[in-house]
């Protein structure tokens, strides 16, 4: 087994999103045989974490998964465990989600997947 830090993005909506967009950038660290694996670890973990819940005006708030734009080996740490979150505000939401799915896909096309690390 390997250890591995995958970025899970999440955009946070509150009632019909008309605000400053907003997106939780977390770190986890993820334990697989392969970076393939854990890829996609890494993604059941970000549709597993969505939720929503309703703030004190009554307003939908959403933590919606976007992708896992970045992954890296590691030494041996803890499964699961989150190092990093920040909340981005980015001036363009569209814009922001492009470059993480880019980021993403490209990820997904590597070599890399097609090894055991």
């Amino acid at each position: 087994m390997y250890w591995f830090v995958a970025k899970i993005v999440y955009q946070i909506i509150c009632g019909k999103g008309e605000h400053l967009p907003q997106f939780d950038e977390q770190l986890r660290l993820i334990s697989a045989v392969s970076k393939q694996e854990a890829w996609k670890k890494a993604q059941q973990i970000g549709e597993q974490e969505q939720y929503a819940f309703r703030n004190q005006k009554e307003e939908l708030v959403e933590w919606r998964f976007i992708n896992v734009p970045e992954l890296i080996a590691l030494d041996e740490l803890k499964d699961g465990m989150e190092l990093y979150s920040r909340v981005e505000e980015p001036d363009n939401a569209g814009s922001y989600v492009a470059l993480l799915q880019m980021k993403a896909a490209q990820l997904q096309s590597q070599k890399l997947f097609e090894l055991n690390v």
